[in-house]
């Protein structure tokens, strides 16, 4: 009787492939680490109120009305100011109306630093009440 041999040397039982057990742990790790960072990340954002179209045709003929464009140019109530005379403009208008709110249109292209700057004067001027709106 003849008992066959291996000549080959190898283990016919083992396998010769990657091991992806420490892989999976790896990547099980990382997805809890995402997964209980992504539960503390706060966002933060402003909370705008839009009125009414009825309250804000009633607000239109008692405020202050800052109209930018999209060259630069500032008009206030109508009348083409520098942004840096926007405060004594505001504060005008303020002593005749000191119920009056600002109604800021600017628009679409006109550029963010030179709404910010506006908004500055407005709220030196002493006016907080400020409601913001594009024109095309």
């Amino acid at each position: 009787m003849r008992m066959r041999t291996n000549r080959g040397g190898g283990d016919h039982g083992s396998s010769h492939g990657i091991d992806l057990a420490p892989m999976l742990d790896f990547v099980l790790n990382l997805l809890i680490f995402f997964i209980i960072t992504a539960i503390f990340i706060k966002e933060f954002g402003v909370s705008v109120n839009r009125p009414s179209e009825l309250s804000q045709s009633n607000s239109e003929g008692s405020s202050i009305q800052i109209q930018i464009l999209d060259t630069g140019e500032v008009f206030v109530d109508n009348r083409l100011v520098d942004v840096r005379a926007v405060r004594a403009n505001v504060e005008r208008l303020k002593a005749l109306r000191p119920e009056a709110g600002v109604l800021v249109l600017a628009d679409n292209g006109a550029q963010t630093g030179v709404i910010i700057a506006v908004v500055d004067q407005v709220r030196l001027g002493g006016i907080f009440n400020i409601t913001f709106s594009t024109a095309n």
